[in-house]
């Protein structure tokens, strides 16, 4: 049995999983997406992945700022999807659309739920030190990422992973898993199971100024930091008067006051072990290793980061 499908979806996360249904049995009517937005100073028009890969399928986009409309209801009503599937839209689902008789919503959601519910599970996964996360496909209810669930899926997280990495891996899960979701609700074998509520966390949207780094904290949280927020938007620190970005880094054992400079291969104290700086990005300048970095700036060991002003 093949389903009308609305997608719902924006970033690159959700494109895997566009393809794979658009390479299934199953028909899209049709894609909602985040509006396009004015990029940089020149005022360049900068579609979302979503958008892109749709248009390169011939597939129709539908971009509202808003879908708190009866213009955005009545033309879903007159759409007539059996399926939504929403994948990192970047828009909560208002009630009317919930309501509409014989049009099942559901959500991919990257975490295990109910861990991690909300807007970044996959950085906050990595920064808390988890060794596991997944994918979660749920019925969408009223309460953010609360609702029943339908399948879900474990994937590693390895102690260097970043976000990039990670979340590549768990979109083409994701990708799969829709299928034999929409599968077993062909068959009527779903069975949605209620979340455990009182085991609910959440994944707070990440900020800017998130990205400083603090040399205050142990040495795997700081890498694991690093990890969460690599492409985007990095960890950086100040070091004489430019800011250093920190692409790969990791934890290594030995000790030295916060901040300090404990040997001549960028290892960094921290309040627990240190970290060695493998890759970095001075401000407007490209990505280098640490090693090309020391052979054109002179490090003393000892020179301590934290009384850099």
């Amino acid at each position: 049995m093949s389903f009308k499908i609305l997608f719902m979806g924006t970033p690159s996360f959700s494109v895997p999983i566009l393809k794979s249904l658009n390479l299934s049995n199953h028909k899209i009517l049709e894609v909602y997406t985040q509006p396009p937005k004015k990029k940089d100073r020149g005022q360049k028009i900068s579609f979302s992945s979503v958008h892109r890969f749709s248009n390169e399928i011939n597939i129709p986009v539908r971009y509202p700022t808003t879908l708190r409309s009866k213009v955005e209801l009545e033309h879903i009503k007159q759409l007539k999807p059996d399926i939504v599937v929403v994948v990192a839209y970047g828009q909560i689902i208002p009630s009317e659309f919930l309501d509409l008789q014989n049009i099942l919503f559901i959500n991919i959601h990257a975490s295990l739920l109910p861990k991690w519910r909300g807007a970044a599970p996959i950085q906050r996964a990595i920064m808390n030190c988890d060794n596991e996360t997944g994918i979660s496909i749920m019925k969408i209810e009223e309460e953010l990422d609360a609702g029943p669930i339908l399948l879900k899926s474990k994937i590693e997280i390895t102690k260097n992973n970043n976000y990039e990495e990670l979340s590549n891996k768990m979109s083409s899960l994701g990708a799969k898993l829709i299928l034999d979701a929409l599968d077993l609700i062909s068959k009527k074998k779903a069975n949605f199971v209620p979340q455990q509520q009182e085991k609910a966390t959440y994944a707070k949207k990440i900020k800017k100024t998130e990205s400083k780094i603090d040399w205050n904290l142990e040495a795997k949280n700081i890498v694991a930091k690093v990890n969460a927020f690599y492409p985007n938007p990095g960890c950086w620190f100040n070091l004489k008067g430019s800011r250093i970005k920190i692409i790969k880094a990791v934890e290594i054992q030995a000790s030295g006051p916060p901040g300090e400079i404990i040997n001549n291969s960028f290892t960094i104290g921290c309040s627990e072990n240190a970290i060695q700086i493998l890759e970095l990005q001075k401000e407007g300048k490209n990505k280098i290793s640490a090693k090309e970095f020391l052979k054109g700036n002179n490090l003393e060991v000892g020179f301590n980061i934290l009384k850099d002003v």
